[in-house]
């Protein structure tokens, strides 16, 4: 079984304890940032830490099983999820979604305990919403708490690179009072529990999952493009799966023992280079953010703090500039057929 050295981590926190508090603190952020979200020493392979879900011959092993093929066809989609339940922790995997025409395909890396608390579960979401050929794909995040649906918090983003031509890391990092998104290292969205959010912060024990599935009747442009099944099979690469989580039980498999758990809570905090960099992803890439949306949401959420940049976008939450829709990579690997004149 593979487990992560504690000694970077004890290394960290020992290296700051003299220094002045500030100092110390910002210190220790930047340097559990860096351990956290970069390392791959605690990857597991499949068989160490995950299950099949669904999908039989849809899921296949390659590489001694640290990489995973997770694929959509006609017959079925695919998932898988950790063997364990986490209370709390850092999960993060490098993905490489299906190319060329995908409009319909929803590729998701999320944790959840829907399976236990069927009516009041928690969920934090990465989801990847495909497209028709020549727009790109589309990241979404979400986060319920204690069954919280009918109040979907859901932020969308363009990217700043091609996801279908290499590998790029999607983790989420999870503590007691703090949810951050990250893209390749980059901070993308910093939830922070409130007392107005009360229960619907997630705060139940929850299993790592990863999925591919058919969404046509929404993932793009509300349903308006479906799948077509003539460019499946839809495959989507998986490895570097990363379990740095707090186990709920004794036998949660690639997990930390309490201490760098509780350790790891310093890496919630942000220091003022890694706001920065996730504020300017937010300013150039974000395309619908729910604390925007007058439409859905005529008086906003109460954690929402709505300032001056709510001028950039429409009252349905859409941002009002197509720049912020990422940028074209260059030319994709053709197949014939598909096309639209927009998308998602």
């Amino acid at each position: 079984m593979a487990r992560c050295s504690l000694l970077p981590i004890l290394a960290a926190v020992l290296l700051v304890a003299s220094l002045p508090p500030r100092a110390a603190a910002y210190a220790a952020m930047d340097k559990l940032h860096e351990l956290l979200p970069a390392s791959t020493a605690a990857a597991l392979s499949f068989e160490e830490g995950y299950t099949q879900l669904f999908g039989d011959s849809n899921l296949m092993l390659h590489g001694d099983g640290k990489r995973v093929h997770i694929s959509l066809d006609e017959r079925t989609g695919a998932g898988f999820a950790s063997q364990g339940a986490y209370h709390h922790g850092f999960f993060s995997a490098s993905i490489k979604l299906p190319s060329d025409y995908a409009a319909g395909v929803v590729v998701a890396f999320y944790m959840s305990n829907g399976d236990v608390y069927e009516r009041t579960h928690d969920e934090l979401d990465f989801e990847f919403l495909g497209n028709v050929r020549g727009r790109e794909w589309r990241v979404q995040t979400n986060v319920y708490g204690n069954g919280s649906t009918a109040a979907g918090r859901e932020e969308r983003y363009g990217l700043w690179f091609d996801p279908t031509q290499d590998f790029h890391r999607y983790a989420i990092f999870w503590s007691h009072d703090t949810i951050i998104f990250y893209v390749d290292e980059t901070p993308i969205r910093k939830v922070v529990r409130t007392t107005s959010m009360g229960a619907q912060f997630p705060s139940k024990p929850m299993s790592l999952y990863a999925t591919i599935w058919d969404g046509s009747s929404w993932a793009t442009s509300g349903g308006r493009y479906k799948v077509n099944y003539k460019y499946a099979p839809y495959v989507a690469e998986f490895t570097d799966l990363v379990l740095h989580g707090c186990p709920a039980g004794p036998t949660a498999p690639g997990s930390y023992p309490a201490p760098p758990c509780e350790a790891a809570s310093a890496a919630a905090m942000m220091s003022p280079r890694q706001r920065s960099a996730m504020e300017r992803f937010r300013a150039r890439h974000m395309t619908y953010g729910y604390c925007y949306d007058r439409v859905r949401y005529p008086a906003p959420l109460p954690e929402c703090r709505v300032g001056e940049e709510a001028e950039a976008f429409h009252p349905s939450g859409e941002a009002r500039s197509t720049d912020r829709l990422g940028s074209r990579h260059g030319k994709r690997h053709r197949r014939g057929g598909g096309g639209a004149d927009s998308a998602l």
